[in-house]
């Protein structure tokens, strides 16, 4: 019997703490891209500026092989101090935050305004004629958010990718 659910498309998330200097980010990204890998969406932050240390946050689809894999060829990098796959080694946070302009008048306004607040966006900028929302929550939150507006004159999105840290006590 086929294993197709076994072999089943995944989206993981991968926090991996690095050494911050210059080309580590360079080097991942090539590590992954050389064989293939997608990466869906990409954050960078410095964490201990003592230490020198930097977290990239990765969030990179395919089957359970495919992301042991990347796991696998993550680990072996030497700036590479430590990664976890937050999607499957324990409890985590994950937040997405967009910038969503949109235009119009009138009904669609009104509209957007009822929308913006159900989604518990807020509005950062306002003409007579625009709104840019401010939302913050999870990928598929700020997906249907911007679905919503699309019909009520959507202009442009900004999104700056999955951040994610595991629960706990425990760093990474």
């Amino acid at each position: 019997m086929n294993n197709f659910y076994n072999d089943k498309v995944q989206d993981h998330t991968f926090s991996i703490l690095v050494e911050n200097e210059p080309g580590v980010l360079a080097r991942v990204i090539g590590l992954l891209s050389g064989r293939g890998y997608n990466i869906d969406t990409l954050t960078v932050a410095e964490v201990d500026e003592e230490e020198g240390l930097s977290k990239i946050t990765i969030v990179s689809s395919g089957t359970p092989m495919v992301l042991e894999q990347i796991r696998a060829q993550l680990e072996r990098l030497v700036p590479v101090r430590a990664v976890s796959d937050l999607t499957v080694d324990g409890p985590s946070v994950e937040r997405e935050l967009a910038l969503v302009k949109v235009a119009g008048e009138g009904e669609s306004r009104v509209e957007s305004l009822r929308i913006a607040d159900i989604f518990r966006a807020r509005a950062v900028d306002s003409t007579n004629t625009s709104f840019v929302f401010e939302i913050v929550g999870s990928t598929e939150k700020l997906d249907a958010f911007i679905e919503l507006m699309k019909p009520l004159g959507l202009v442009d999105v900004s999104r700056t990718g999955v951040v994610a840290i595991s629960r706990g006590a425990e760093p990474i």
